[in-house]
C-alpha cells in the first residue's frame, strides 16, 4: 500500500516492482488533514456532516479511479489479466479462450477395405446420444480405423468403453463401431485459470527441450484438457513399461487425428511412440505412418475424512470440505501420487467458512473401488485422477 504525503501521491505510481496505489482509507485521511489545514482543525468532518460525506464521495471517486488503472495495468499481463483483458493479450502467443465444447470420444470403425463413410454418426447403448464421425471416413488396409466421434449435445457428455456400439447411419460396407476407451466430456467456456496455464504452456512450444515443445504444441489443440509425457532414452524398458528409445504421450481430450499430426511433427527423428490409441498420419511427402499415444485410464480416487465436530459445525461445512479436497485431488496432472497428509491443507477451511468448528482426526483414500487405508496412492503413468464431492465421505463424531 502506497503512503499519502501530498496530492500527486493520490494517483496510482508505477515503479520496476510493478502498480501501487493508497487505499480508500489514506485517501480520505489526507483529504481531511488538507481540509483541515485550509479551514482549521475545529470544523468537524464525521461521517454526519455534509463536509464529510462530501470528501467521502471525493476519496470513493478517486479510490474508483485508481483501481480501474490498476486494472487496465495488470490487463497487459496474461499472469494478472482477467476476462475480456486476458483473452485479448493471449492472443500474441497465436492462441484464444476457448468456447464451450462437445464430449469426444475415440471409435473403432470396421468394415470393407476402401469403403467411404460420408456424414456418419453412431449412437450410445446406455443413453441414445448422437455422435458424430468425421465428415469422410475411408476403411484402410486392415479393415478398421480409429478416428474421433463428436457427441451432438453440448457439455460433459460421458460414455464408459465398450457402449458405443450402434451404428445410426447405416452404410453399405460399413460393419461395426465401438470404444475401447471412454468419452472425454465437453468442458464449459475456458476459465481464466485454465486459460493461463495454457498461455504459459504454449510459451514452450519454441522451448529448450523437444518433449516440451510437442507437449505445449498439442495443449494449444482445441479441446485438449490435459497432456504430458514420457521420454525412455536408455537402453532398456523402463518401469512404466516404455521400450527403449520410445515416447509415451498421454492426451485428455482433442481429436486423436490433430494429437497424432502434431506428435509426427514435433517427436524427434527415429523416435517410436507407444499407446493404447494409434492413428495413421500422413506426412507431406505422401508417406503414411502410425501413431501411438495414450488415452488417459481414469483413476477415481475415494476418502474418508474423520474428524471430531466442534462448536458450530454443520452438514454445510462438511459439503465445502468434500468440494475443497475434491478439486485438489481433480486438479492434480495425470499419473500423480495422491500423498495422504496433503489433503489436510485443503481439507482445513478458512475460519470465515468454518474452519473453526471441527479437527480433522483422520484421512484414508483408496483408488478405483479399492481398501480405504492411509498408504498414498501412485497412479499409473497415463490414469488421470478423478474425484467429485461424492467421493469425499465425512465422519465426524461429537467432541
Amino acid at each position: 500500500m502506497a503512503s499519502v504525503s501530498s496530492v500527486s501521491d493520490l494517483a496510482c505510481s508505477v515503479s520496476a516492482s510493478g502498480i501501487t496505489a493508497p487505499d480508500y482509507s489514506s485517501i480520505l485521511t489526507w483529504l481531511k488533514d488538507a481540509f483541515w489545514g485550509i479551514y482549521g482543525s475545529d470544523v468537524s468532518l464525521d461521517n454526519s456532516t455534509q463536509d464529510g460525506q462530501w470528501l467521502g464521495i471525493i476519496a470513493q471517486a478517486i479510490n474508483a479511479s485508481n483501481n480501474a488503472m490498476i486494472a487496465t495495468f495488470n490487463s497487459f499481463s496474461p499472469s494478472t489479466a482477467q476476462g475480456t483483458g486476458l483473452s485479448s493479450v493471449v492472443k500474441i502467443n497465436g492462441i484464444a479462450r476457448e468456447t464451450a465444447s462437445y464430449s469426444t470420444c475415440d471409435v473403432i470403425v470396421s468394415g470393407t477395405v476402401g469403403r467411404t463413410i460420408s456424414g456418419g454418426s453412431v449412437k450410445d447403448s446406455t443413453y441414445g446420444y448422437v455422435w458424430d464421425l468425421p465428415s469422410s471416413v475411408t476403411i484402410p488396409d486392415g479393415g478398421q480405423i480409429t478416428v474421433t466421434a463428436t457427441c451432438e449435445t453440448e457439455g460433459a457428455i460421458t460414455v464408459a468403453a465398450g457402449t458405443l456400439t450402434t451404428i445410426n447411419t447405416p452404410t453399405r460396407g460399413w460393419t461395426s463401431v465401438t470404444n475401447t476407451t471412454a468419452s472425454s466430456p465437453g468442458v464449459a467456456i475456458e476459465t481464466d485459470a485454465a486459460l493461463r496455464k495454457r498461455q504459459a504452456s504454449s510459451t514452450m512450444t519454441p522451448s529448450y527441450s523437444i518433449m516440451d515443445g510437442l507437449i505445449g504444441s498439442i495443449e494449444e489443440l482445441t479441446g485438449v484438457s490435459a497432456a504430458t509425457g514420457y521420454e525412455n532414452d536408455t537402453d532398456a524398458t523402463d518401469s512404466n513399461g516404455i521400450p527403449a528409445g520410445y515416447i509415451a504421450i498421454v492426451v485428455e481430450g482433442g481429436d486423436a487425428s490433430d494429437i497424432a499430426t502434431v506428435i509426427a511433427n514435433k517427436k524427434s527423428m527415429g523416435v517410436g511412440t507407444v499407446g493404447n490409441t494409434s492413428e495413421l498420419v500422413t506426412d507431406s511427402s505422401g508417406t503414411q505412418r502410425t501413431i501411438n499415444f495414450y488415452r488417459p485410464d481414469d483413476g477415481t480416487i475415494t476418502v474418508e475424512i474423520g474428524l471430531t465436530a466442534l462448536t458450530g459445525y454443520t452438514d454445510a461445512i462438511g459439503t465445502l470440505i468434500s468440494e475443497a479436497v475434491a478439486d485438489y485431488i481433480s486438479g492434480l496432472p495425470i499419473g500423480s501420487t495422491i500423498y495422504t497428509t496433503r489433503l489436510y491443507k485443503p481439507a482445513t477451511l478458512d475460519s470465515d467458512d468454518g474452519g473453526d468448528t471441527y479437527d480433522i482426526t483422520s484421512i484414508t483414500l483408496a483408488v478405483n473401488g479399492g481398501a480405504l487405508s492411509t498408504a498414498n496412492i501412485e497412479l499409473g503413468f497415463y490414469e488421470m485422477p478423478l474425484c467429485t464431492s461424492d467421493d469425499v465421505t465425512i465422519v465426524a463424531s461429537a467432541d
